[in-house]
């Protein structure tokens, strides 16, 4: 299995951080995002990774050259433009590097203690996407919406706006018998994801940049997107301001996060 970590971002949230480098880049706790979720992968035994860049592209380029990783080959896929592709127009275009199999998608902000080979293990064979996901964290209002019986994907809410996407029942479009939200099983995605082969040709009529959770509840109706709830002892930060940035930090201090 080969791996994309998406890297692209510009990161305006840290502030004044990113704006002497890439996101990728910001130290945790003294060591890059992006080495620690390359290292993790390297522990998994991934031997081929993707990293899909942008912003202060050169500054990972030359990163990458200063630090390998023996026993891996780690490729750049370059968006053009100056503008980030985000998710789901970078997954599409880094197609080219990413043949051959299932391929495990790993944002480079998010550090946990998940064992990826569990992961992967959950992941059906014929499930077009498989997502990792938790209880509603307090702190999120958006979720999304799973058949409670087999966890697959039926659609997106908004809890604080109330709004409803995908094929939930009174959404135009849904199937006659589509749950209603509060039928399903509401839980948070935590930005790690495996996608088959199949995904790719669903991408091409999408615009050049769109977000992949955009794709994922417009295609739930009709193609397998499962949910996989992260085991009791989950452990995540969410990297995405300069608090949550110490929390991983203090985290990281206090042994909750695994290299593998």
């Amino acid at each position: 299995m080969k791996a994309l970590i998406f890297a692209a971002g510009l990161g305006t949230r840290l502030g004044s951080i990113t704006k002497r480098m890439p996101k990728a880049l910001v130290p945790v706790a003294g060591v890059p995002m992006l080495e620690r979720v390359l290292g993790k992968l390297q522990g998994a035994g991934f031997s081929e990774a993707v990293i899909n860049v942008c912003y202060k592209a050169e500054m990972i380029k030359d990163w990458l050259r200063d630090n390998p990783f023996p026993g891996m080959e780690i490729k750049l896929s370059v968006e053009p433009g100056g503008e980030p592709l985000e998710t789901g127009g970078g997954l599409r275009h880094a197609r080219g590097l990413l043949t051959g199999g299932p391929v495990l998608l790993h944002n480079v902000d998010i550090l946990s203690n998940l064992d990826l080979n569990w992961f992967a293990s959950k992941c059906g064979a014929s499930a077009l996407a498989s997502l990792l996901v938790t209880a509603p964290r307090a702190e999120d209002d958006r979720f999304f919406l799973f058949n409670p019986g087999d966890m697959r994907l039926a659609g997106w809410t908004n809890r604080r706006t109330g709004e409803v996407r995908g094929a939930i029942r009174g959404v135009p479009g849904a199937p006659e018998d589509a749950l209603s939200a509060e039928e399903c099983r509401r839980m948070s995605f935590c930005g790690i994801h495996i996608v088959s082969q199949d995904i790719f040709p669903l991408l091409e009529s999408w615009p050049e940049k769109f977000s992949i959770t955009d794709f994922y509840i417009k295609e739930a109706g009709r193609h397998p997107i499962y949910g996989i709830p992260a085991p009791a002892d989950f452990k995540m930060t969410d990297i995405g301001s300069p608090e949550t940035l110490s929390e991983a930090g203090r985290a990281l201090a206090g042994g909750a996060y695994s290299t593998r």
